[in-house]
């Protein structure tokens, strides 16, 4: 636990602070390594290369142990220093000894033993994010993520029918609600109550539809609002991921929040993701969001699965369609960046009120709607390029 509770405070302080030879994040950098909290103190040693000039070394230092403080973290922070290698800007990343072959394969599970991206021959890091840790969820086959880089496009409508789309299929499913602060999946899978453990301490998901469900909305009252620092934010995660009794899945849907931000950052760096779904809608507000998203996950070395584009267009009466936020627009996205198109997901009524009243649109005997068959369509392209 010194470990983790190290690098909740370390991860968003060093996040913030940029290393100028790499033009990442000293986090991003795997700057930071060896970090530990002994008897109340943070301890850690900050790798710098030969090429940092000395008052680069002193003011990312410094800014470093400000940010430390920013996290309402009190103890005494030790940090030692090391002067490694040459790290040259202009060398070319196979001189580096990067071996750009990817243990995410499509097709392959989440716990493929291929070496991983990014990895320095000198020093066993990676560039996103400190010392190879990733630890996989037990029993669990897939990870996925499904994430938008903005509210309100329907992620999570997105996930709750995904996740009940596959159950549906035969497969073994959990869901994650990562949304610390706007937890919606207690509503959306119509389940309550309070999670207990099982005598090997693990948490035991409550089911819903076939589905185990996690979420910080069945730990807290349902109008109390989350108010927490991003380390608390980030330790909850890491819970929600390794203390859960999730075992055995096929797949591990995770519902993120929406943005780049802390949450993301934990799972992606901290849990291998066989791949990640993005979701937007067609209007261009929300599409130069969404493809923050994408680079996010393509630059973390998560393979990108497709785009769902959600709210496409209405049905009117006479049968032709109305295109309120603009048309394709998720399309164009999707063949911008070369990955498939999941879905285009209809304005529809009875998505809304099957959200609302806990029943996903994508259930047995809610009709054959237009958006019920889009959503079972992209569980199943899911389970097709993942298998099980």
């Amino acid at each position: 636990m010194s470990v983790q509770e190290a690098r909740a405070i370390l991860e968003p302080a060093a996040t913030r602070v940029r290393d100028p030879l790499t033009s990442r994040s000293m986090w991003l950098a795997g700057m930071i390594v060896e970090p530990r909290v002994e008897d109340g103190a943070l301890k850690f040693t900050l790798r710098f290369a030969a090429e940092h000039e000395p008052a680069d070394r002193m003011r990312m230092q410094e800014a470093l142990r400000a940010n430390i403080k920013g996290q309402g973290f009190d103890g005494s922070v030790i940090c030692n220093v090391r002067i490694g290698d040459s790290r040259s800007k202009a060398a070319p990343a196979k001189d580096r000894g990067h071996d750009h072959s990817h243990g995410h394969a499509k097709g392959k599970g989440s716990g493929g033993a291929g070496p991983v991206r990014g990895m320095n021959a000198g020093g066993g890091m990676q560039p996103h994010g400190g010392p190879i840790n990733k630890q996989p969820v037990a029993g669990v086959t897939h990870v996925v993520a499904v994430a938008s880089g903005k509210g309100g496009v329907g992620k999570s409508t997105v996930a709750t029918n995904l996740a009940v789309g596959l159950a549906e299929r035969g497969f073994k499913v959990g869901l994650m609600d990562a949304d610390i602060y706007g937890p919606s999946l207690p509503l959306m899978m119509n389940v309550q109550g309070n999670p207990v453990a099982n005598a090997d301490k693990k948490i035991l998901p409550l089911v819903s539809y076939g589905v185990k469900c996690m979420s910080i909305g069945f730990l807290a009252p349902s109008k109390e609002p989350i108010i927490w620092r991003g380390p608390m934010v980030m330790g909850v995660v890491r819970q929600f991921l390794q203390d859960v009794a999730w075992a055995p899945l096929d797949y591990l849907i995770v519902d993120l929040p929406p943005g780049t931000g802390d949450a993301q950052l934990t799972m992606i760096q901290g849990t291998p993701i066989s791949g990640a779904v993005i979701v937007t809608t067609p209007q261009d507000v929300a599409l130069l969001d969404a493809v923050r998203g994408v680079e996010m996950f393509r630059k973390l070395d998560v393979p990108v699965l497709g785009v769902v584009e959600n709210m496409s267009w209405y049905s009117l009466p006479g049968g032709e369609k109305a295109y309120p936020f603009g048309k394709d627009g998720g399309v164009a996205m999707a063949a911008e960046y070369g990955v498939p198109l999941l879905g285009q997901v209809p304005l529809d009524q009875s998505v809304r009120e099957g959200g609302d009243k806990g029943a996903p649109a994508v259930l047995e005997g809610q009709g054959e709607s237009e958006a019920r068959a889009v959503f079972l369509d992209v569980a199943r392209a899911i389970a097709e390029q993942l298998g099980a």
